[in-house]
């Protein structure tokens, strides 16, 4: 039966209440076929006029991609994010088809503007004060709020404390270097009250928020292409405190903007991502942007069961990189680039930027994570590599300095002259 015919029979079932069947229906086609413009556009249209609007938004969303499916079925999401209430995403298609140039378009798009204008104004509501854009309900309103912003980190978070010997651990960098930031990841599905949870001590979702985009810019940083930043998202209230800050929503071109206000670099790319979590499952998808024309530019997404994150996350570690053409470890001079688990490593990070940012007086004492199982996962590790030896030396350090002892152990450290080096400094 061919593409057609099966669309026909799906619209069937759909008329006769079998929402089941017409989406096992339109998960072979998808399947088989991939989704051109035309199949995405019946597939979007049928369930937005039969009334299932998530459904539209769940099957499209993941693939939907302008240049490759036309504007039909991205001007069916569009109005189905409006539907649903989401103007942050209606913007982003918005854009998407902005970016195709068409002149038939642009009367439709103005009034998509107009529409998402009068949802974001009601979302606003009766705050005194305007919503910074990296903020949404969840949190206080506004007005107990001094300002939302980025905290940048240009090097491997392990490398802090061991400047003195910097020439000896890091790549040389020459020439024209393509600058990219990789922002903390959003998560959904997870926090019922981000108010509430940026305020209780880090999970295992928060931690893989913030490590996830200082594990994708380590890799970057050991090409030879690439000049890259982590931004950790971070919230200082009105009576000075500051606290990191979690994100529900997706980023948008207006968020990116503010990164670039805030951190002041000279951006090219950015990777943004979300984390969405059901019982038993979990996905990431990433966008990865031309700054410069504030435009998506590609969509990657990975899915996985509980326990086996680490699989899925090495191939779309893999996948970025080849798309970017970033080839870790090609660059001149310091350490080679040594990939770790992502199981062990991921939470080796989140240890890592919790205590510097602690050190900082950003990240609350009280909200770190127990130390004890980041640095029982490492120990057997600390001497693969002098990566892991530096990281290990470095964590340790830090969790001493602030007056932390955790079961820090003494591991069998890689036999390299850098690492003995950072080692006879007192790290």
């Amino acid at each position: 039966m061919d593409t057609r015919a099966r669309l026909i029979e799906a619209r069937e079932k759909l008329d006769s209440k079998d929402l089941a069947g017409a989406m096992a229906i339109y998960e072979d086609v998808l399947a088989k076929e991939g989704g051109g413009g035309e199949t995405l556009a019946t597939i979007s249209g049928d369930l937005g006029a039969t009334g299932h609007i998530p459904e539209l938004i769940e099957v499209l969303a993941p693939l939907y991609e302008p240049g490759t499916h036309g504007p039909a079925a991205g001007l069916n999401l569009l109005q189905a994010f409006l539907a649903v209430g989401d103007p942050d995403s209606a913007r982003h298609v918005m854009d998407l088809l902005a970016g195709l140039n068409l002149p038939e378009l642009q009367g439709r798009l103005s009034g998509f503007e107009v529409a998402i204008g009068e949802m974001n104004e009601e979302r606003v509501g009766n705050y005194a004060a305007p919503r910074t854009p990296m903020v949404r309900g969840s949190l206080e309103p506004p007005a107990a709020v001094a300002r939302a912003n980025a905290v940048s980190i240009s090097k491997p978070i392990w490398f802090y404390g061991l400047e003195a010997l910097a020439e000896e651990i890091l790549p040389a960098k020459e020439g024209r270097l393509r600058r990219i930031a990789f922002t903390q990841l959003s998560i959904e599905g997870v926090y019922d009250d981000l108010a509430v949870a940026a305020r209780a001590p880090e999970d295992e979702s928060a931690r893989l928020a913030r490590a996830f985009p200082l594990w994708l810019a380590e890799a970057f940083y050991f090409s030879p292409l690439y000049s890259p930043i982590a931004a950790m998202t971070v919230i200082k209230e009105a009576h000075g405190a500051s606290l990191p800050l979690l994100l529900d929503h997706d980023w948008t071109a207006d968020n990116l903007r503010q990164l670039v206000d805030t951190t002041k670099e000279d951006l090219d790319y950015a990777i943004t991502g979300r984390l969405t979590r059901t019982p038993g499952e979990s996905r990431l998808d990433l966008r990865v942007w031309d700054v410069r024309k504030f435009r998506e530019r590609k969509q990657f997404t990975a899915g996985w069961k509980a326990g086996a994150a680490g699989e899925a996350l090495e191939s779309l570690r893999k996948d970025v990189c080849r798309f970017m053409e970033c080839v870790p470890g090609s660059a001149l001079g310091g350490i080679p680039y040594a990939p770790q688990p992502p199981d062990v490593w991921l939470d080796v990070l989140a240890s890592s930027v919790g205590l510097f940012l602690a050190g900082k007086g950003i990240f609350p004492m009280e909200l770190l994570a127990p130390l004890g199982p980041t640095f029982a996962a490492l120990e057997p590790r600390a001497g693969d590599s002098a990566m892991a030896s530096l990281a290990w030396m470095t964590l340790a350090a830090r969790a001493r300095a602030l007056g932390l002892d955790p079961d820090i152990g003494e591991p069998i450290l890689c036999a390299d002259s850098v690492v003995a080096r950072a080692k006879g400094s007192g790290c």
